[in-house]
């Protein structure tokens, strides 16, 4: 069936969507920056107890695994939070666009900005959860293949990956692997969840042009990239508490990168 084959087939008042990619600068991500910390303290409350809600998870989840005696899990389920990250950013979406529309946000906003387009947004769930499942079980065999099957206390193990040529083996062979798959995750997903909370657009779509922003402008958007990890990890090494604020500018943020990368013309917007 050829191009012609395929345009008689379809409606003749459907609308063409074209997703435009837009060149930024380097001295975007400081610009994107700036705009999530003034979503932040315009929502202060809401972003706050959405970033704290986030952070109880974490430290029920951390809590949860030294109970369970799974406490050697903890490293690469932190670890893997840089996949699952676009996902919590959701809510601090919602709340910015509530804020552009000239709107006082709440937590209902966050919490329900899912529902826009719930089937395309489980969709980017799925691609993303199988990054961190891949994620978990390359752990799992790094594990194995430098420190055996058995594992050892909290105290030797956190001694020997820092102190042991096994341990820093498995952290620079670890760090290089998740580096490649964090920043495939990232690749896919920067903004194609915001652009399908923002229109109607399949998740493959959303993907698309979440690709060609990388490829279009990819020094600034590796430096996103760091910037996105670096914050996040100083989060986590606040023992989570950080996150209560790092988390919620960072989904704002990342809200004005989707704004000024992607634009989309004939769509419909949520």
């Amino acid at each position: 069936m050829n191009a012609a084959d395929t345009n008689k087939h379809k409606p003749s008042d459907a609308k063409i969507v074209t997703i435009v990619i837009n060149k930024v600068g380097m001295d975007k991500p400081r610009t994107w920056l700036v705009a999530g910390f003034r979503d932040f303290r315009q929502a202060a409350a809401v972003s706050l107890a959405y970033g704290l809600f986030w952070v109880g998870l974490s430290i029920a989840v951390t809590a949860g695994a030294f109970v369970m005696g799974l406490w050697h899990w903890l490293l690469p389920l932190v670890a893997g939070f840089m996949f699952l990250g676009p996902l919590v950013a959701v809510g601090s979406y919602g709340i910015s666009r509530k804020l552009e529309a000239g709107k006082a946000p709440n937590l209902g906003d966050a919490f329900g900005a899912w529902t826009a387009h719930t089937g395309q947004l489980a969709m980017m769930g799925v691609m993303m959860m199988i990054f961190f499942l891949a994620w978990i079980r390359l752990a799992t065999l790094l594990f194995a293949l430098f420190f055996g099957f058995e594992v050892p206390s909290p105290e030797t193990l956190y001694t020997a990956l820092l102190t042991t040529p096994e341990g820093l083996g498995m952290l620079a062979v670890g760090t290089a692997v998740g580096a490649v798959l964090a920043f495939g995750a990232f690749t896919i997903s920067v903004v194609a969840i915001p652009t399908l909370m923002d229109q109607d657009l399949t998740f493959m779509e959303g993907i698309e042009a979440s690709i060609r922003s990388v490829a279009n402008n990819f020094r600034p958007m590796l430096l996103w990239a760091v910037i996105l990890t670096g914050c996040v990890l100083v989060g986590v090494m606040t023992f989570y508490i950080g996150l209560a604020v790092i988390l919620p500018v960072l989904g704002h943020a990342s809200w004005h990168a989707y704004e000024d990368l992607v634009r989309i013309e004939g769509g419909k917007s949520s």
